[in-house]
Parts: C-alpha cells; structure tokens; sequence
C-alpha cells in the first residue's frame, strides 16, 4: 500500500515506515503533520487517481531532524570583462518518517 503526494511543490512515493527528505519544516522533532494533497493510492489491487487529488486519503507523518544538503558551488565567469563571481549553496531539508497511510 502506497501514496503520491505532493508536499511543498515536489512530489513523494510514500509507504508505511519510509523516510523521506522534504524540504524544510518550521515543525519540532517528534510533532506529527497529516498530509492531505494525494495525488495517487494504490493497495495493491485497486489504484485511485485523484483529479487533481484523492478524497478523504491522506498521509501522517512524523517530523525527524532537521539537516543541510552537500554545498553547490556556482561559479560565473565572463571573460576579458573582469567579472567572476564564486557563490555557495546548502539547501534545507527535514527527515520525515510516514506513519500512516490512510485510503479513500
């Protein structure tokens, strides 16, 4: 049993018991968020396509740490003109544990 979800712009494979990265959350370790924009669920036998979402299916997960992602480096550079720019980057991200998958 699992679900599509779309959960701040990207969207997620969600099983009972996986861990996702999702990006940041302003929510304490160990606080559970639900989940209700479903796009897909599927219990093996019957697969529900929601348009755009399912009704009444939903997904509680549990917040985990809070981690920064490996630097990016970005360089520019333009020559005979004497620019050049060196910027770094980590993005944000949270660890959540899916809890619950609850069907329509």
């Amino acid at each position: 049993m699992y679900a599509i979800v779309e959960f701040k712009g990207n969207q997620y494979k969600a099983e009972k018991d996986a861990v996702l990265d999702v990006a940041h959350l302003d929510a304490k370790a160990g606080d559970t968020v639900t989940i209700d924009t479903v796009l897909m669920t599927s219990d093996g036998a019957k697969v529900s396509v929601g348009t755009p979402y399912v009704k009444g299916a939903k997904v509680v997960v549990e917040v985990g740490e809070s981690f920064k992602d490996d630097k990016v480096l970005v360089f520019k550079y333009k020559s005979k003109k004497d620019y050049h720019r060196f910027h770094g980057h980590r993005e944000q991200y949270t660890k959540v544990t899916v809890k619950d998958v609850v069907l329509a």
